[in-house]
């Protein structure tokens, strides 16, 4: 955590981030100038790329103010996925945390963590030898009729190099169409399913043995559910290309020699390296992604070394927000 005296320029911040640091850090701020103290103020270093941000200088093992909370909403909001390095976060931190995010979320493929239903760990063993998990571009569980709004995402245990996570801007993607191609998808309806991963005979199914991440394949994994490929945020009235490659599976009302070179234009298109933010991960660091506009991709590279994350989605709005009218 940086901490400065501060000013109306504070040190070295732009106006921006210093005007940011007094709303959301107000009490503290007005606490500390009284006694006249130095005080601690949050800083948000906007990422190389088409989004993306850190956000330090606030400790998210406290709890946090309404200013606060509010603040980090509108930050993660604006930026699609943010960073929060250096944090020492228990189970019960992390949850606390998400929950100011919205509901707890459904994750109907993975074992949660004893004592803790909505917290998932994802594994890898040093000399762990199956597919990398989550390689495929996807959005998180949007085969659910109500996918999840965030991830969140702590590393606890974080190779030396190698497991960078790849996300994919789904606003610039869907704005970057050409107009007659947005309006022969504004109409569509993606189905989406689970069963290439999680189904019996998917990648994680029956014959994925040896895996150290503790994943429960089921027949659930065959159903389907649509949502509109080119999808409005609840929040942000912005329109995100909604459709991905790893659950995908169709167009509703179209046959699959009509619907899949769509579909294949659409996946090609939505990962260009335009749209892409790359994130490195860092031990202690929280990552909160928006699943509404976000593709994301796992990485490997760090053969040999053991990595741990752990995992919370959360779904719907904290109390108190409100949804645009659509």
């Amino acid at each position: 955590m940086r901490v400065g005296q501060l000013t109306s320029s504070g040190p070295g911040l732009t106006r921006y981030q210093f005007v940011t640091a007094l709303v959301a850090n107000g009490d503290a701020i007005r606490d500390g100038l009284k006694k006249g103290k130095a005080v601690p103020f949050m800083q948000i270093k906007e990422q190389p790329g088409a989004f993306g941000a850190l956000i330090s200088g606030i400790d998210l093992s406290q709890n946090l103010s309404a200013e606060t909370r509010s603040e980090l909403r509108e930050q993660w909001l604006r930026h699609q996925v943010v960073g929060f390095p250096d944090q020492k976060l228990s189970v019960y931190d992390l949850e606390r945390f998400a929950e100011i995010l919205g509901d707890f979320g459904e994750d109907p493929f993975f074992e949660s963590i004893k004592d803790h239903p909505h917290v998932a760990e994802v594994r890898r063993a040093a000399d762990e030898q199956t597919p990398l998990f989550a390689e495929s571009w996807h959005s998180d569980w949007s085969f659910l009729q109500t996918p999840p709004t965030a991830t969140l995402l702590f590393g606890e245990m974080i190779p030396p190099h190698g497991g960078d996570t790849l996300f994919a801007n789904q606003y610039a993607a869907f704005e970057a169409l050409e107009p007659s191609f947005k309006a022969q998808i504004s109409a569509l309806q993606g189905i989406h399913s689970a069963a290439r991963g999680y189904a019996p005979d998917g990648l994680y199914g029956e014959a994925d043995e040896g895996r150290t991440m503790a994943i429960r394949y089921s027949p659930e994994a065959y159903k389907t559910q649509c949502h509109p490929i080119a999808k409005v945020h609840p929040e942000t009235g912005r329109t995100a290309l909604f459709v991905n490659p790893g659950y995908t599976v169709g167009i509703e009302g179209l046959s699959e020699d009509e619907s899949w070179p769509i579909l294949m234009r659409l996946f090609e298109h939505q990962t260009q390296q335009d749209f892409i933010y790359r994130h490195h991960w860092d031990a202690d660091m929280l990552v909160v992604w928006d699943n509404r506009c976000v593709l994301h991709a796992a990485t490997g590279g760090y053969d040999g070394y053991d990595r741990l994350l752990k995992r919370i989605t959360v779904t719907g709005l904290p109390e108190g927000t409100q949804a645009l009218s659509q």
